[in-house]
């Protein structure tokens, strides 16, 4: 991996760094070589949130398909397979290209694939012994299938309101006949996705629902020998690993968080399990966004050189965790808030008794990971020193 001038963060103005020479040199992002603002992940947080995802799928007898679509960095998806994951999880059949082509050896999409073009690619993966799956919901989809040469196929049950999905139990039943009736088309399981939902009532009673498909699915005949049950997102897993436990034995059971690789400290940091049941493991925030104080315009006030471009703002935003001052002093973030982000500045709301100044540097944690790495091409591993140890390439 080649590193250079495109590389945002990275100031190599003249000529280009390998990721093995930086990580080699272990260079400070503080000393010269990188500029504002800067993601970076944290090695020691990603390796611990691994190694608790894989025991956690351990114990409760789960394999685990992580969402890739969240980082899109083979970096971490060999870091995550070494570690014992079943396979990866995508969104697209674009997604799904980038993984066959990096080896990784079984790919589910958490969507329906209806692009011929796309459909006859995943009919050829199959045909060549590769594990590549995706999700349908009706009948229409599980024809576009058999139209391109066939596939490996899941039946979706969502619930009303939702995402995609079938809304009824009758539904899923129809699709899985058209699955198991159409020339070249192979019924590997049934699917879900509980994200959405608002509450843990709502949580069991879908992910109840969702048993209830795969006995139905089951009497009538329609599914495998072992056959796959996959949902969980990275908010109620635990009520997935709870509410599906008593199909273990009888079906592939298969969690799909993503985020958990990398935690957050605003969405996930309020919504993982791990908070409702801390005895079961823990994550750790894994990113951070250095970013430079521009302007202090105003008392209460001070604008950073960091936007829209750089940090998610879907689902809350940058959090403030440190103030770096020119001569390397830290002190605590508190008394300051992100009210809002441009393009390219973050607006900082400035608590009585708070010092900051142009040339300061503001450590955030972001909300979301999801929308994170695809705003950057390279990213620093880093040590609990800052030194970098890694980078990260993605693949968006």
């Amino acid at each position: 991996m080649t590193i250079d001038w495109r590389s945002k963060g990275f100031w190599l103005p003249h000529g280009a760094r390998t990721a093995e020479q930086l990580a080699a040199d272990r260079p400070s992002i503080f000393g010269g070589g990188f500029t504002w603002p800067l993601l970076v992940v944290r090695r020691a947080a990603v390796e611990a949130n691994i190694a608790a995802m894989a025991a956690y799928c351990r114990r409760h007898g789960f394999d685990f398909a992580p969402h890739a679509k969240t980082t899109m960095a083979p970096g971490l998806f060999d870091a995550q397979l070494r570690a014992g994951a079943w396979g990866l999880t995508v969104a697209t059949a674009n997604q799904a290209l980038v993984l066959r082509r990096l080896g990784v050896p079984r790919v589910l999409i958490a969507n329906q694939v209806l692009d011929h073009t796309a459909l006859s690619w995943l009919a050829a993966e199959s045909a060549a012994g590769g594990e590549v799956s995706f999700q349908v919901d009706s009948v229409a989809g599980v024809r576009a299938a058999g139209a391109a040469g066939g596939a490996r196929v899941l039946v979706e049950l969502g619930h009303p309101g939702g995402r995609t999905g079938v809304r009824t139990l009758d539904e899923l039943v129809e699709v899985a006949r058209a699955a198991v009736g159409e020339p070249g088309v192979e019924l590997v399981g049934v699917t879900g996705y509980e994200g959405q939902l608002a509450d843990q009532a709502g949580v069991d009673a879908y992910l109840d629902d969702l048993v209830a498909g795969f006995e139905r699915l089951t009497r009538d005949g329609l599914l495998p020998e072992q056959p796959i049950v996959s949902a969980g997102g990275s908010a109620w897993f635990d009520r997935v690993t709870d509410r599906l436990a008593g199909l273990a034995g009888r079906a592939r059971l298969i969690l799909r968080s993503g985020a958990s690789v990398t935690h957050d400290d605003g969405f996930y940091r309020e919504r993982t399990p791990f908070a409702r049941v801390p005895a079961d493991g823990s994550l750790v925030a894994a990113l951070e966004i250095w970013a430079q104080v521009l302007s202090a315009p105003e008392p209460g006030l001070a604008l950073a050189g960091m936007g829209k471009r750089d940090a998610p703002f879907d689902e809350g935003l940058p959090v403030p965790l440190e103030i770096r001052r020119g001569d390397g002093a830290a002190s605590s973030a508190e008394g300051l808030r992100v009210t809002r982000l441009n393009d390219h500045h973050t607006y900082l709301e400035v608590g009585d008794g708070v010092e900051l100044v142009p040339g300061d540097l503001v450590r955030f944690g972001i909300s979301h990971p999801c929308t994170a790495f695809d705003k950057w091409r390279d990213i620093p591993v880093v040590d609990e020193d800052r030194r970098v140890v890694g980078v990260l390439h993605t693949h968006f």
